[in-house]
């Protein structure tokens, strides 16, 4: 909760110094790695695959970032994979390029949410439900992951 009021005062204008980014030549692939490894250790009946965008060759994908903050970004995304979708339901992390920029996904195959539901997915406390996991809680997980857009 304290990280969203600051990125709120900072995207506001209330604090310049806000937040501030330690951007660094990171390598995402480095990251999709240490993701693939979590699901594993958290999830270890779970398959996971790791893979290019859009099911590639993984690759190399050089980018300035703030690897401490891209990092708990993949983690959200991994932690809600695990946590939303079916037990078993593949997870697929994809590292590469596109069009020139580094992309980093994190993907799972399970069933989806309807379209109300996804379009309100990155707000905040906002819950998809029971229905994919029968789990609660404060559902500020992806609302982090927008933030760090």
């Amino acid at each position: 909760m304290l990280k969203l009021a600051r990125l709120d005062e900072t995207q506001a204008g209330a604090d310049p110094t806000g937040i501030p980014l330690q951007l660094a030549p990171t390598d995402p692939r480095t990251l999709a790695v240490d993701a693939l490894h979590d699901v594993r250790a958290l999830a270890p009946t779970r398959p996971v695959t790791l893979t290019g965008p859009d099911n590639d060759t993984p690759a190399s994908a050089a980018a300035l970032a703030d690897e401490a903050a891209l990092r708990q970004v993949v983690s959200n995304l991994v932690g809600n994979a695990i946590a939303r979708a079916p037990t078993g339901s593949p997870i697929r992390i994809g590292v590469g390029t596109s069009d020139g920029h580094a992309v980093l996904e994190v993907a799972d195959q399970g069933p989806g949410l309807p379209q109300e539901q996804a379009d309100r997915v990155f707000e905040r406390c906002c819950r998809a439900g029971r229905s994919r996991t029968g789990t609660t809680g404060a559902g500020l997980g992806l609302s982090l992951v927008s933030a760090h857009r």
